[in-house]
């Protein structure tokens, strides 16, 4: 077999780091999106970033502040956002262990109450729009708080360093709208519904797209994924349709913000959330009419 000497061909579809043209890499900045060698790379808590953004001069708006993988400001703070939902989480619970139940039944998904044979409507069937939305900030037992909250303590911080705040909250909110509108399509409307659930799984969907682009090891988060998928579908109780609602749409959102062309990235990504929300509403609008006709 013949043999070349001298330089090295770079091997199909391998960048060159930006510092070093002589060096093939197959890792980017998370910042900036620049290719960097092992010599360059700098361990953030998402990826690794080049010197240059670590030192705040990133490209050629040196005097910009540097961005985030999906195009976001980097801030001082990246657990903000996440400790914001986890305070409005705890809020809620509060105002349920001082109110009572009546707070779960007014603001959970619910969509008729039983009274003997008849039953009465009371849910966004009967134009109750933010139960949607509420839902996902409701729980009424100890464990489930805490199962959801130590989700989010965990995984939400490295989306909102990667995404940055404004997309975070973003990615947060529709996942749980999404959890919640799939319930009120499939579940049985008088079976409430309630939990961060659909927003937590909204978050693993996005840190198996995250965790893709960055080209990481995927087993951690997949074995993770997996066993909470399991336990959706064996325990009782258990709302499945909120948690495969925000699953999707926190998948498909994330790869939009990830892997959307720097030059109408945030055309994409706001489309994306965008045509999301389009869909929910619409899913909304068609089951009530479907419930009301029905």
């Amino acid at each position: 077999m013949a043999e070349q000497f001298g330089q090295p061909q770079p091997r199909h579809g391998l960048a060159r780091c930006y510092r070093h043209p002589d060096r093939e890499t197959g890792i980017r900045c998370t910042r900036c999106d620049r290719p960097i060698c092992p010599s360059c790379m700098i361990s953030a808590p998402v990826g690794h970033q080049c010197p240059d953004c670590v030192q705040g001069t990133s490209g050629a708006a040196r005097a910009a502040r540097p961005r985030t993988l999906a195009g976001g400001t980097v801030t001082d703070d990246p657990r903000l956002i996440t400790k914001i939902l986890l305070a409005l989480n705890l809020a809620v619970f509060a105002g349920v262990v001082i109110a009572g139940d009546r707070l779960v039944t007014d603001l959970g998904m619910l969509g008729y109450a039983i009274d003997g044979r008849t039953f009465e409507w009371i849910g966004v069937a009967d134009g109750q729009w933010y139960r949607v939305l509420t839902a996902a900030f409701l729980h009424e037992r100890v464990w489930h708080l805490l199962f959801n909250m130590l989700g989010l303590w965990f995984l939400g911080p490295p989306l909102e360093t990667a995404l940055g705040r404004i997309r975070y909250l973003a990615l947060y909110l529709i996942s749980a709208l999404a959890g919640s509108t799939l319930s009120y399509l499939l579940a049985e409307q008088n079976q409430l519904s309630l939990g961060a659930s659909g927003a937590i799984f909204g978050l693993f969907g996005a840190t198996a797209v995250l965790m893709r682009r960055l080209r990481a090891d995927m087993r951690p988060i997949v074995v993770l994924l997996a066993i909470n998928l399991v336990i959706t579908f064996t325990w009782s109780n258990i709302a499945w349709q909120a948690h495969i609602g925000g699953l999707v749409a926190g998948a498909a959102i994330a790869y939009a913000m990830v892997n959307a062309p720097r030059e109408r990235r945030t055309l994409v990504q706001a489309g994306t959330c965008a045509l999301v929300l389009a869909v929910l509403v619409i899913a909304c609008v068609i089951r009530t009419a479907q419930l009301l006709n029905g």
